[in-house]
């Protein structure tokens, strides 16, 4: 049975991605991963509650992707629950904040090197000939690229990067005291959300070098209604729905793709439709893929 970790997962897009994963692939185990042990396990009940038959292909994984030690003790439970050369087989790495619950170096924290934390630990852990990788970021992030200047442009499209050169880059940025001081770094307006994902996708490029076996991609969910994206629609005085939200049953279709789907390539980025798109500017969903030119 292959099995799947996928984090953030005790509600909203990442609840959604483990009903999927369990509605469409009937020989997959999913291990939700959840920052409070308690709310994960609210959430298993509540599917199995829905699906009873899916009982014994649930299991509670508590990991917080922002701390080092949280994530690697998850590491070492996922290990020794189930023996064997590579007990998982993909890892969807769901978890993010949004840029009004916290400041800039926290959100680097959750939304990149959240990421990179789980990447690390559970890599060896991941089928060496078969094992994938998706990273959920966002459109913002192309949407923030496009804004920025030819130079970080290419910083952010530099398929080489690596580690060492974004995690200086992301202290610098933490430390402008001045916004109008990105604009002239060439960061545009410098939206703190979109700059993490962005910083997200960037790293996506280097993981996809850094373990060149494995299936290494991201994908936005797209414009979903979540206790993240909720709020903006509060400040405007208007329903999420108005505002071209959809509900997070309709923000998979990427990461189910990457997880299961025949790719060409690696290190891409897909839009909310599954199709490949740019990682500096945004392509509508139904626009012709993105062929790297």
């Amino acid at each position: 049975m292959r099995r799947i970790l996928i984090t953030g997962a005790n509600k909203g897009i990442g609840l959604a991605s483990v009903t999927a994963v369990l509605s469409e692939a009937h020989d997959t185990q999913v291990l939700l991963g959840s920052r409070n042990l308690e709310r994960g396990h609210e959430a298993l009940a509540s599917l199995i509650e829905r699906q009873p038959s899916w009982a014994g292909r649930l299991e509670v994984v508590e990991i917080d992707v922002s701390n080092d030690e949280s994530v690697t003790k998850a590491a070492a439970e996922v290990q020794s629950r189930f023996h064997g050369d590579s007990p998982l087989y993909a890892v969807v790495n769901n978890a993010g904040i949004a840029s009004r619950a916290g400041n800039l170096e926290y959100l680097f924290e959750v939304n990149t090197r959240g990421v990179r934390r789980v990447c690390e630990a559970f890599a060896p852990l991941l089928d060496s000939e078969k094992g994938r990788i998706v990273n959920v970021t966002s459109a913002t992030g192309p949407n923030f690229v496009s804004k920025c200047s030819e130079e970080m442009q290419r910083f952010f499209l530099d398929t080489y990067i690596d580690w060492t050169t974004l995690d200086a880059f992301m202290n610098e940025c933490v430390a402008i005291q001045d916004e109008s001081a990105f604009a002239t770094k060439g960061l545009g307006n410098g939206d703190s959300y979109g700059l993490s994902k962005a910083c997200a996708n960037s790293y996506t490029l280097f993981a996809a070098r850094q373990y060149p076996a494995l299936r290494v991609n991201a994908c936005t969910p797209g414009f979903i209604e979540t206790d993240l994206s909720r709020p903006f629609a509060d400040e405007q005085g208007k329903t999420p729905a108005s505002m071209g939200m959809k509900p997070p049953t309709e923000g998979t279709r990427a990461t189910v793709h990457l997880l299961f789907g025949e790719l060409e390539g690696n290190g891409h980025y897909c839009g909310s439709d599954a199709v490949r798109s740019p990682m500096h500017c945004y392509r509508a969903p139904g626009d012709p893929p993105y062929t790297g030119d």
